[in-house]
């Protein structure tokens, strides 16, 4: 059985103060507990003044916390990252008012990733976690209905979406900070902590080179 938690960054916007890349990140794991202990173990180190926060982030972490998270995040052994990342500078004029559409294209792609991966063979189970935040009920549910169907579709029959608040799930948690390292890279140039966890990246497509 497989334990995957999915996170996004950047926005589909296209106004000058909308990001440049959008990307969706997994983080497969072995254990559903694995990435739940490393944010547990991160979070006590934070001082008691920060401990009354309801979750961790990597944007709102200092280089400290960003640090001991990442470095856990490179020693877990089950670890295998998977992201698709999207060139929105280079999305069709057409695209752009389609949201919906992009999102879902996006996401069915590295649905496909997945599932050509030898970390997800075809008999296995996978339990799909997804963060429920920023998007509306309705999109939400839409979108859950649309990758159960694509993943049917490929005769993965044993695929279970779960929609998670990432306050509850503390493993949504770790797959932030991941998800963060990854768009720094494309959207600021900054390879300092996707340098560490490189070495358990197996699958970073890029769309619209």
């Amino acid at each position: 059985m497989g334990y995957i938690f999915l996170d996004e960054s950047g926005d589909l916007g296209f106004s000058k103060n909308s990001s440049k890349w959008f990307l969706f990140t997994l983080a497969l794991v072995s254990s559903p507990r694995s990435l739940e202990h490393i944010t547990k173990k991160v979070w006590r180190t934070l001082r008691k003044k920060h401990q009354s926060l309801s979750e961790l982030h990597a944007y709102h972490s200092d280089h400290a916390t960003r640090r001991r998270m990442f470095t856990a995040l490179s020693e877990l052994e089950d670890l295998a990252i998977m992201c698709i990342v999207l060139n929105k500078q280079k999305v069709y004029i057409d695209l752009q008012n389609q949201k919906n559409y992009l999102y879902n294209y996006t996401a069915n792609i590295l649905l496909d990733r997945l599932c050509r991966n030898t970390h997800s063979a075809p008999d296995n189970k996978i339990n799909l976690f997804v963060d429920r935040r920023d998007t509306k009920k309705k999109l939400r549910e839409n979108f859950t209905k649309y990758l159960t169907d694509s993943m049917l579709s490929r005769g993965r029959g044993g695929f279970k979406v779960t929609l998670h608040s990432s306050i509850d799930n503390k493993s949504l948690q770790a797959v932030d900070f991941i998800s963060w390292a990854i768009f720094r890279k494309y959207e600021r140039g900054d390879y300092e902590f996707y340098e560490i966890i490189k070495s358990k990246i197996v699958e970073e497509k890029l769309l619209f080179t």
